[in-house]
């Protein structure tokens, strides 16, 4: 397994934790918003590993819940190149390599239940929104190619996102706090990485093209 990181020391972390599990993992660092790093990691993973048979776009950022009246080009930028245009980039890449390797294929991309929940501001909500449809797209067009594609949309995660997060919008969080309010309980790296596992293996072959939140119910408010 490539496992790609902008801190080098958290790879190396990983792969110290992991050192006893089956299998290695590789460390590749790099900014998983620039299209070179998104295509270099690619084909390092082929190099290392010998191909290519799955990719999960976990990278993610959030914005200052400001809404659209508020939203600055920098806050949009960010947003989009971190949540969205990397990993289309590193889905482009991907399916190039599974259509040569012609064995079929799996992405699994980790979205956000912002995609359909006001729960962050417009920039975040919408490049989560964006990278859910580029999934459903991809998963249509190369069904015939036994490429598949889907979503976790998780709720809130404790996890080291929050340290991205810029001093919010006043006005977002007190809106988007109505929603926010609602959550029924925190998920755990754990909680996503199992439904990552899921998707990853056999048993879940015939489901492809969807978005399965892993949010606590929260959604269902």
């Amino acid at each position: 397994m490539v496992a790609v990181a902008r801190r080098q020391t958290l790879l190396e972390e990983l792969a110290a934790s992991l050192k006893d599990a089956p299998g290695k993992v590789i460390p590749f660092t790099g900014d998983t918003d620039l299209k070179e790093t998104n295509e270099a990691m690619i084909d390092y993973a082929v190099k290392e590993v010998g191909r290519l048979d799955i990719l999960i776009n976990n990278a993610g950022v959030m914005d200052d819940n400001a809404a659209i009246g508020d939203m600055s080009d920098e806050m949009l930028d960010r947003m989009m190149k971190v949540n969205t245009f990397g990993p289309m980039y590193a889905m482009r890449k991907a399916v190039q390599v599974f259509l040569e390797q012609g064995e079929g294929g799996n992405i699994i991309n980790v979205g956000s239940i912002g995609a359909q929940h006001n729960a962050a501001g417009v920039a975040y909500c919408t490049s989560k929104a964006a990278l859910t449809m580029a999934a459903k797209s991809t998963a249509f067009m190369y069904q015939e190619e036994e490429i598949r594609c889907n979503t976790i949309a998780p709720g809130t995660v404790m996890s080291d996102i929050g340290m991205s997060m810029p001093i919010p919008n006043e006005f977002g969080k007190n809106r988007t706090e109505t929603v926010v309010n609602l959550i029924p309980a925190m998920g755990t790296p754990e909680d996503i990485a199992a439904v990552a596992l899921f998707l990853a293996n056999d048993n879940s072959k015939f489901i492809n093209g969807v978005v399965l939140p892993v949010d606590g119910g929260w959604t269902s408010f």
